[in-house]
């Protein structure tokens, strides 16, 4: 079900990227905060009336807590004379009423077609994977702290969100020159390429944006249920099978808490446990940070038992942490992970942070 809201635009609150807050009043009297996406709606002035989709922000779901703005029926964006001579044909969000249609990186009309058309080979570029869209940063602090003119590329899938406009984070990295650009695959969209899946993303990323390292991850807003396959995290499985495949360097960077409220979730996730030990299928490396005390043994414990269990195809190797917190505390976005900060769950950060400084160890031979 959808809940539907009609409302007025009281106020812009924030605008990054392609996305942009406002403030927007409902018939109740009710203020909601509401995002929307200005290829989608435009940018919208004060006083404009507003279709709402309020379904999440209602029932206290979703990363954000925002409503969205469907459309501004009175503002609309003008069209397109002659939609057919519009470059691209790759249909996105497909078969919803938001679907839009973008340019991919590989097809005909690209001007990169031509290279990617038989590219087959990542020539060993690492490829680091993680679960949860807030690794990201913390992974960049780590492979930045030893190479900070490493040229990264971020390849969006879409467990999660699927504008990355959505994504603060990924604009301030843009903003920062911490990425060096986004690829947006799947359903996902508005990367500054588009591909058709990881695969294709990610030689997008390696031929065509000519990176070092790719990170891999979901947009922003992990799904899960609480069972044992119910997460759209099963994906970096997927990923590390696709950087594999295709020749690169998969890194496996763990998902870690010592804070999360759940005990599945504790230690290492159980999301990593499954995606990288029963969805991954070919050999890839598992940095785990040396934390101190009872979860630093947790820890390694459990890597230990994910490796053992793989017959050789994962390969632990222990990273010292030293250092990593100055460079974690230097990211030019905020952390953030499952509404915790860095000094309240630092081990989720340091977890992401020796994935990247493992990365960048790899390339240095």
């Amino acid at each position: 079900m959808i809940q539907w809201r009609r409302g007025v635009v009281v106020q812009v609150r924030s605008r990054w990227a392609g996305a942009i807050e406002y403030a927007v009043r409902l018939p109740s009297g009710d203020t909601v905060r509401a995002l929307g996406y200005v290829d989608a709606v435009g940018a919208l002035a004060q006083g404009t009336d507003v279709l709402l989709n309020t379904t999440a922000l209602e029932r206290g779901l979703g990363t954000g807590g925002l409503a969205l703005v469907v459309a501004a029926p009175e503002a609309l964006p003008p069209p397109v004379d002659d939609v057919t001579e519009v470059a691209g044909h790759l249909v996105k969000a497909r078969y919803t009423p938001s679907q839009t249609m973008v340019l991919g990186v590989d097809e005909q009309d690209s001007e990169h077609h031509a290279v990617l058309a038989d590219a087959d080979d990542l020539a060993g570029m690492p490829v680091v994977v993680a679960d949860l869209h807030s690794a990201l940063p913390a992974v960049l602090a780590g492979l930045r702290e030893s190479s900070p003119a490493m040229r990264v590329a971020y390849v969006m899938t879409d467990g999660g969100a699927l504008p990355v406009d959505f994504s603060r984070t990924v604009a301030g990295l843009r903003e920062a020159g911490w990425l060096a650009a986004s690829v947006t695959v799947g359903q996902a969209y508005g990367g500054d390429l588009e591909a058709v899946n990881v695969h294709t993303g990610l030689l997008a990323a390696h031929h065509v944006v000519g990176a070092d390292v790719a990170v891999v991850s979901q947009g922003p807003g992990n799904l899960g249920t609480g069972t044992r396959w119910g997460f759209s995290g099963t994906s970096a499985g997927e990923a590390v099978n696709a950087a594999g495949t295709l020749g690169g360097r998969p890194v496996c960077s763990l998902r870690i808490s010592e804070a999360d409220p759940r005990e599945r979730h504790r230690g290492i996730s159980h999301h990593s446990l499954t995606a990288y030990g029963r969805v991954s299928l070919v050999p890839a490396d598992v940095p785990v940070p040396r934390l101190p005390g009872a979860l630093g043994t947790r820890v390694l414990e459990q890597a230990r038992g994910l490796c053992d269990s793989s017959a050789g195809r994962l390969a632990l190797h222990e990273v010292d942490v030293d250092g990593l917190e100055a460079a974690l505390r230097e990211t030019p976005v905020p952390l953030r992970t499952m509404g915790r900060g860095y000094d309240d769950d630092r081990a989720g950060f340091l977890g992401a942070a020796v994935a990247g400084r493992y990365a960048a160890l790899l390339l240095k031979g």
